[in-house]
């Protein structure tokens, strides 16, 4: 665990981050910030889905600790970290502003990344390949209320696997790989997205949108998805030799009970 004041425990050359859904009570912005105090980068992508704009038109929910979040990525930026802030479909709005610059964080629909080694990635959040999110809006509504009330149940869950020294579990990511329809859309949209990548003479494509991280080969590309920060906790990385690696944040850390006290305590002194 870093000592308040100590550098980052982690240097990269860039980082991917989404599905953050801030303004949620599913986000984990505790651990976010943990894993943003102990980590730096040359560039940060946030891809998509980081104010949860849907939810917060619904019913107002914005904790201290999803303004910190927000005060950490501009503090990033304004220390000469290149933040790219790629629109997804709960932050669509975004969209209607074009490429801009909010306070040195740039706004785009889409990025392209080269790596240390040269390879070129397209970066996107990927909605834009979601058949009910194009095509059937109202059922996508419907699909992220049961979504926000299975996160409801994992979130009590996780209490009481803290209160019981486990580590954080989720029930959410759980039922997605033992679902065959999950199964089987988490296959078509990976295979859409390389698709794409390829055809468009990148060497892969870098997302997020499903809440399911990997880092493979596909269709000859390498296909790679950061996960969120609802269920999985997890970022993915480029090292400086241009290597990329998914990060399970919680698994990295440790994190159980015990120790998710001493986050929430490292990360309120670190912002004081």
């Amino acid at each position: 665990m870093n000592q308040i004041g100590s550098p980052p425990q982690f240097q990269f050359r860039a980082i991917w981050i989404s599905d953050i859904h801030l303004g949620t009570k599913g986000c984990q912005a505790e651990y976010l910030l943990d894993f943003l105090r102990c980590t730096e980068s040359d560039d940060l992508y946030l891809v998509g889905d980081i104010i949860d704009i849907w939810r917060l038109k619904r019913a107002w929910y914005w904790e201290q600790s999803h303004n910190d979040v927000i005060q950490k990525l501009l503090r990033k930026a304004r220390k000469g970290t290149r933040v790219h802030l790629i629109s997804g479909n709960h932050d669509e709005k975004l969209r209607e502003f074009g490429r801009h610059d909010f306070g040195n964080v740039l706004s785009v629909e889409e990025a392209v990344h080269t790596g240390a080694d040269g390879r070129r990635f397209l970066v996107i959040h990927g909605d834009q390949f979601d058949a009910v999110v194009r095509h059937s809006k109202w059922l996508a509504h419907i699909g992220d209320d049961a979504y926000q009330l299975l996160l409801a149940v994992n979130l009590w869950l996780n209490r009481a696997r803290r209160w019981l020294g486990f580590p954080y579990w989720s029930l959410a990511g759980f039922l997605k790989n033992q679902t065959k329809n999950a199964v089987s859309y988490i296959s078509n949209f990976e295979h859409l997205l390389s698709t794409e990548a390829k055809t468009r003479g990148f060497d892969g494509v870098i997302c997020g949108h499903i809440h399911h991280a990997a880092l493979r080969e596909l269709n000859g590309v390498v296909y790679a998805n950061d996960g969120d920060w609802v269920e999985s906790c997890s970022a993915l990385v480029e090292h400086p030799d241009g290597r990329l690696e998914v990060l399970d944040w919680c698994a990295l850390r440790g994190l159980t009970r015990g120790v998710d006290a001493r986050v929430r305590q490292d990360v309120v002194a670190a912002l004081a």
